[in-house]
């Protein structure tokens, strides 16, 4: 059982890696996919840093973990990048696995406004950590809410903000992400010399 966890990673941080920490120790997943987005449709591509960087440093976040595997699958899909064509495109090229959509309840809270939504809570499976302020009261079959996942407040926004204004984020992403934004200047962040 492959668990996805579709995203920006606009940059990966230590919220994101504890959420997928408690997914691998408290479930059965044999392997969670971090599907970096090229260009969600509910974000503005000028917000983004290359979609290139940020592989990179889903890459260099999740090193030495074998059951996380930062995915470059929709880079070569359509763009702007739609959950349920990629989605579409893993089931053909891997027919025999079985899949757990994985995310906060402040991105399931906005599914209604998803390419075909109905679609997605009708052929797939989610698992929902808390976040946010979101709250599932009443979920489908198909949704499991998991209470005791960590609540994690720390936004890729937060880290991009604190680099636009020169201010440390030293333990908010990974020592290998923070070095890789320096020494690339991305968002903001005065490029080491």
């Amino acid at each position: 059982m492959i668990g996805l966890f579709f995203g920006s990673f606009n940059p990966i941080h230590h919220g994101h890696l504890m959420v997928l920490r408690y997914w691998l120790n408290e479930t059965p997943l044999d392997a969670i996919w971090l599907i970096v987005s090229p260009h969600n449709p509910h974000k503005s591509p000028a917000d983004l840093a290359p979609a290139e960087d940020r592989l990179h440093m889903a890459r260099l976040a999740t090193a030495g973990e074998d059951r996380l595997h930062p995915s470059a699958v929709e880079f070569s899909l359509p763009r702007p990048s739609y959950t349920i064509d990629t989605l579409r495109h893993l089931c053909r090229a891997y027919p025999t696995y079985q899949w757990r959509l994985l995310m906060g309840t402040d991105t399931f809270a906005t599914l209604p406004t998803w390419k075909e939504s109905q679609t997605l809570l009708s052929q797939y499976t989610f698992w929902l950590y808390p976040r946010g302020d979101a709250h599932p009261y009443t979920l489908p079959d198909n949704v499991t809410f998991f209470a005791q996942a960590p609540r994690i407040d720390l936004s890729a926004t937060q880290v991009r903000t604190y680099l636009k204004n020169q201010k440390s984020i030293r333990f908010l992403v990974p020592e290998a992400v923070e070095t890789y934004i320096y020494k690339r200047g991305l968002y903001g962040a005065a490029p080491a010399s």
